[in-house]
């Protein structure tokens, strides 16, 4: 059996050795390169084509977000950012990164803590993400500026699957789910919405807990559009216009006009969890719904789609094409939950036009 070639890129001599040791320890899995910088781990990315790199966000010479833009944009390779920088400023780095085209993100332990329970969940992460087949990204820094992200070198956007048309109605909550490859959705979703919305915009993310402190705030600085993390009990007539993301570790739902956030168990191994998010909103708005679920990995969400379109909202899921993982968006289909079927960049203009100039619709 072929293995998986993996590059391990790290400033600290010691967490590389071990991590490599890790690695080396499962059969199929072969360690060929380790890079101290991000401008190492290019070169050896040039060079040795890994099937899948560990990377380092805080590093000498080169950081791993410029290294992640580089790579994506000339030698797409999926990325695993193992990280332990928490503080504001590196969390912002973590989330460009993932914007940038970086897969996933896992917290890195101290040199003298690696247990087994983290190294299970190391090798599991690098064998899932190496077999992602990942998007070749447009050469830019993150900053304010508009991104742009290529479709893979030929490739066409498909037709749009229309299983239904939308009735003329008033949609007046937008809510939103996404799991791997979220960061860079949602921004290319938001993006497309004009601000002034008179509606408000709920989003739930998948990502680990310690990562999540500060994404509300990262998104603010992305879009047009003001980004809160959710509040227990908030009215949700106050929140119009507003994206209102799920907190950290806890459930966000909608009933009687308010929001409610509880650490109620894991749905699909997930806390917060879209189909509660998806399915409060079917049971509280029905058809006042347009619900949309993008790229991600497992199956959370599908159900609650499926409840808000047969509550009367209408439903989106992101196609094959442009997600980077087919996971949470494929089980919906299957299901029947999506009334269209888009590739990203036409998601956004979508739901522009689903609003259209009414009550629900943008201010002017």
């Amino acid at each position: 059996m072929k293995k998986l070639r993996v590059l391990v890129v790290d400033d600290s001599f010691t967490i590389r050795r071990r991590f490599c040791e890790i690695l080396t320890a499962d059969p199929e899995l072969e360690v060929i390169g380790e890079a101290e910088d991000g401008k190492r781990a290019i070169e050896l990315c040039e060079q040795l084509r890994p099937d899948v790199m560990t990377l380092d966000m805080m590093m000498p010479v080169m950081s791993g977000l410029t290294a992640t833009e580089y790579i994506m944009a000339y030698t797409p390779t999926p990325i695993l950012i193992v990280s332990a920088s928490m503080n504001r400023g590196d969390l912002f780095k973590t989330y460009d990164a993932l914007a940038a085209g970086a897969i996933d993100v896992l917290e890195k332990p101290t040199a003298d803590n690696v247990d087994t329970s983290w190294e299970r969940r190391f090798v599991a992460a690098v064998k899932l993400i190496a077999k992602i087949k990942v998007i070749t990204h447009v050469r830019a820094r993150l900053s304010g500026a508009e991104r742009a992200v290529a479709a893979v070198a030929g490739a066409r956007s498909p037709t749009p699957k229309r299983h239904d048309q939308p009735q003329s109605r008033h949609y007046n909550v937008v809510a939103i789910g996404a799991s791997t490859g979220g960061p860079a959705a949602i921004v290319r979703v938001l993006k497309a919405l004009p601000p002034g919305l008179r509606v408000p915009v709920f989003f739930v993310l998948h990502i680990d807990e310690p990562f999540a402190a500060a994404f509300a705030e990262w998104l603010e600085h992305q879009t047009p559009h003001r980004v809160a993390y959710a509040g227990d009990r908030e009215p949700i007539e106050l929140l119009r216009g507003q994206v209102i993301v799920a907190p950290p570790g806890r459930h966000l739902s909608v009933g009687g006009g308010r929001l409610h956030l509880n650490t109620d168990p894991p749905r699909h191994s997930c806390r917060p969890s879209i189909d509660v998010l998806f399915e409060s909103l079917a049971l509280d708005r029905g058809a006042e719904v347009l619900a949309c679920l993008l790229t991600g990995m497992g199956r959370d969400g599908a159900a609650g789609l499926l409840a808000i379109r047969r509550a009367g909202g209408f439903t989106i899921a992101q196609d094959e094409s442009t997600s980077v993982i087919y996971g949470m968006p494929r089980e919906a289909v299957l299901l029947g939950a999506a009334q269209m079927v888009l590739p990203l960049d036409q998601i956004g203009p979508q739901i522009v036009r689903l609003l259209g100039n009414g009550e629900g619709g943008a201010g002017q």
